[in-house]
């Protein structure tokens, strides 16, 4: 079965060597970045010049682009080249609307869809062990589970099309309300003396424990804001939950702040920096 894979950025670029590390039939690859393609055709892979010309070449057809506007733009260009028996499967983080939109036209061209969106970062990228929310039908997720264990430990179907994407826009919210909390907390901590070794520890002894706390806590001390998963990324996210929050007729106070802070991040031209440096933001720096 060969495999292509379109979007080679932060994350995709991970995702796609695992899968050539691991697959053990052709993994076609294409990127608009031609560095990015030369450096996975180094380790196997067969570049290609268009989206256009990966679909072509493949049974599975996967994408990681950074915004809704992009993926159309991918599914537009393939779609008719798209035939039965192929499955595209969608990693990218986008609307949920939009994705559904794309399922449809896929399924009408004859081939399968299926939304599986990531979580955690760069490093679990690198690693493989990525969590995935994965919207499609029943069939489809058993057929591509195994594809997405290349690159991922957890993987649950969440529902039909759109439901990973879902899943996917709540998951990233919490984590924009947590964030927001662990900077303003720790912010009042350290202005009446306590620094962030004893206020990270201080935390995991109650109920306010947390993974981004205990996966940031040494980056926010050392103020080293290499990038994992980028402000833009993670603005991007909190708007397409405010979004959907309105499609539903749902106010979510918490999420509308936690998207000011952000707003003002991108403000500071701080959008390329790790999404750990809004503290920044909650600092008044």
């Amino acid at each position: 079965m060969k495999i292509g894979f379109v979007g080679l950025g932060i994350m995709g670029e991970s995702m796609c060597e695992n899968i050539i590390k691991k697959h053990d039939d052709k993994v076609y690859v294409f990127d608009y970045v031609k560095e990015k393609v030369d450096k996975l055709a180094a380790l196997g892979a067969v570049p290609c010049s268009s989206s256009k010309e990966v679909a072509e070449n493949v049974s599975v057809f996967i994408t990681m682009v950074p915004k809704s506007e992009h993926s159309k733009a991918v599914y537009d260009e393939i779609l008719p080249v798209l035939k039965k028996g192929q499955t595209c499967i969608d990693m990218s983080t986008i609307d949920p609307s939009v994705s559904v939109e794309i399922s449809k036209m896929v399924k009408e061209a004859g081939a399968e869809f299926a939304d599986a969106p990531v979580v955690k970062s760069k490093p679990a990228a690198i690693a493989g062990k990525l969590g995935i929310y994965v919207g499609g039908s029943q069939e489809v997720y058993e057929s591509i589970r195994p594809i997405l264990l290349y690159m991922g430990e957890n993987v649950i179907r969440m529902g039909d099309n759109g439901k990973g994407l879902v899943m996917k826009i709540c998951h990233n919210a919490l984590v924009s309300q947590i964030q927001n909390g662990v900077n303003e907390t720790m912010t009042l901590a350290k202005k009446n003396g306590i620094d962030i070794p004893d206020y990270a520890e201080a935390i995991s002894y109650g109920g306010a424990g947390n993974w981004y706390l205990d996966s940031k806590k040494e980056v926010l001390e050392k103020e080293d804001y290499t990038t994992a998963f980028s402000i833009e990324n993670e603005h991007k996210d909190v708007h397409i939950c405010l979004n959907l929050a309105k499609e539903c007729g749902f106010n979510m106070p918490g999420e509308e702040n936690a998207a000011r802070v952000y707003d003002k991040a991108l403000e500071m031209g701080l959008g390329k920096e790790d999404f750990s440096a809004t503290i920044k933001v909650v600092r008044g720096e």
